[in-house]
């Protein structure tokens, strides 16, 4: 099974720990965040995971963090997303920078994984390989139609 894009980490046992308070930090090296903190004043320095806030299904703020983090700030540690995360988010989630999401309570973790694995590759660039697909490497020239393409050069 090749390696899926987003470790899934089940919901804790007890209570909900994952509610992020803004610039708070439990552990070192670990930054919470919540979800309407303005990201040019954080300081990343010595933190290694940042911990983004899903307080509800439909709270979408936090794919949008996750992108500036990992294309404007260059932040290269482990993003998590935490809250209300459902499996049926998750390919958005790595698509747009996470790297771990802890799944809320109840969600199947198998079925986490089979929706992740699913898909081997994208048309299109996202956080973490901007470049899409169809866009040759910088340097090399777009490839050519094949002779037999209808409507191709002669």
């Amino acid at each position: 099974m090749p390696q899926l894009p987003l470790q899934l980490i089940p919901a804790p046992l007890a209570g909900h720990p994952h509610q992020a308070v803004e610039g708070s930090a439990t552990e070192t090296g670990v930054l919470r965040l919540a979800n309407d903190v303005d990201l040019s004043t954080v300081d990343l320095h010595r933190v290694e995971r940042i911990e983004l806030n899903f307080p509800k299904f439909t709270d979408g703020r936090a794919f949008s963090q996750a992108w500036w983090l990992r294309r404007r700030h260059g932040f290269k540690g482990d993003l998590r997303a935490c809250g209300d995360v459902r499996v049926d988010q998750l390919q958005q989630m790595a698509r747009s920078g996470f790297s771990s999401a802890v799944l809320i309570g109840g969600e199947d973790l198998a079925l986490g994984e089979k929706l992740l694995s699913r898909f081997n590759g994208f048309y299109q660039g996202d956080a973490l390989q901007a470049q899409p697909h169809f866009q040759p490497p910088t340097g090399q020239a777009a490839p050519t139609a094949h002779p037999s393409t209808p409507g191709a050069p002669a």
